[in-house]
């Protein structure tokens, strides 16, 4: 089993990134992306200037605005924005091409990740998932990066591995599919907290806890879910929520930063060409945890930021006015 001919599906900076793994050995890769001016750049002049800005891409990448020549594809990566997903599988031209899901999010109508969504086009077995901590810009100058690749098909998920590791891109197998997504979605918003805390100047040692008791809320929802608690403590969960956690580079703690010096969200989101996905996913995040009576205290905090229900100072006080407890419930 071999996946010679990759199709990525999205070409934004984690899209065209993740082509250049792929074309990292001169095989050839088919980058679709919605914008013609995306497409025309690639091709034109080998580099992504809308979202990759002074990265040279490799000449086995050919950029498509036409989503039906992905039929020649042997496996596609997926990645569109999570909202964006079920959309453009419905897209897809027919055949059995294992989809491997790069975004990370659950969907805001349905409360449904993003495997399950797949499932509808594809069997659990041609369904995997490739998340961790990674940069785009860092991945596509070939900066050491190591990711979780999860598909239920060890075979499959071994193949899907063998066709994109390269020395400085190592992906690590499970089978946990749910696990790598959970991790992938919920550090979204966490991340968005890490940044009010940056923002609103609360220090170091606020922000230390935060990512602790923010990977304690993780594992909660995630066992709760199905998921494997080794996967939430791996690169797809703690490794991922580091990441994101801890960098002006991640949309999502950017975000959370402008809402912690004060900022409006509907400003902040309105003025941004890419996505912040924990934005979406807090609240559908919230009422799932609710629904399976699972206690996520910074998620709800960031969901009434969101929604302007209250401000930065209420907030803090009301996490930190919460009854004492055992550290590890």
């Amino acid at each position: 089993m071999t996946y010679e001919r990759i199709g990525v599906i999205g070409a934004g900076a984690w899209g065209t990134a993740l082509a250049q793994v792929a074309a990292a050995d001169g095989a050839p890769v088919l980058l679709w992306a919605r914008e013609a001016e995306v497409v025309a750049s690639v091709n034109d002049t080998r580099c992504n200037d809308a979202f990759l800005p002074g990265v040279p891409l490799s000449p086995a990448i050919r950029a498509t605005g036409t989503i039906a020549e992905l039929a020649t594809c042997d496996a596609l990566l997926v990645v569109t924005p999570a909202q964006h997903l079920r959309a453009v599988l419905q897209t897809l031209p027919p055949g059995d091409a294992p989809l491997v899901l790069c975004a990370k999010g659950i969907e805001a109508g349905t409360g449904r990740l993003m495997s399950e969504i797949a499932a509808d086009f594809r069997g659990a077995g041609g369904i995997a998932v490739l998340s961790g901590p990674t940069f785009a810009h860092e991945v596509a100058k070939g900066l050491p990066t190591a990711v979780t690749l999860a598909c239920e098909d060890e075979a499959v998920g071994e193949a899907l591995a063998a066709r994109l590791a390269r020395p400085e891109f190592r992906p690590y197998l499970s089978t946990d599919v749910i696990g790598a997504e959970i991790g992938g979605a919920v550090k979204n918003v966490l991340a968005i907290a890490c940044g009010v805390v940056e923002g609103a100047g609360l220090g170091q040692n606020a922000r230390a806890a935060l990512i602790s008791r923010g990977f304690a809320e993780m594992t909660r929802f995630g066992r709760a879910r199905g998921a494997r608690a080794e996967t939430l403590a791996g690169l797809s969960g703690l490794g991922d929520l580091v990441l994101t956690c801890s960098s002006t580079s991640s949309r999502n703690f950017s975000l959370g930063l402008g809402l912690g010096q004060g900022r409006a969200a509907a400003d902040l989101l309105a003025d941004r060409r890419t996505v912040a996905e924990g934005a979406f996913t807090a609240p559908v995040l919230h009422r799932a945890a609710a629904a399976a009576g699972v206690d996520m205290p910074i998620v709800a905090a960031v969901c009434a930021l969101l929604e302007a229900r209250v401000g930065v100072d209420t907030v803090v006080e009301e996490l930190l006015a919460r009854p004492l407890g055992r550290e590890q419930a």
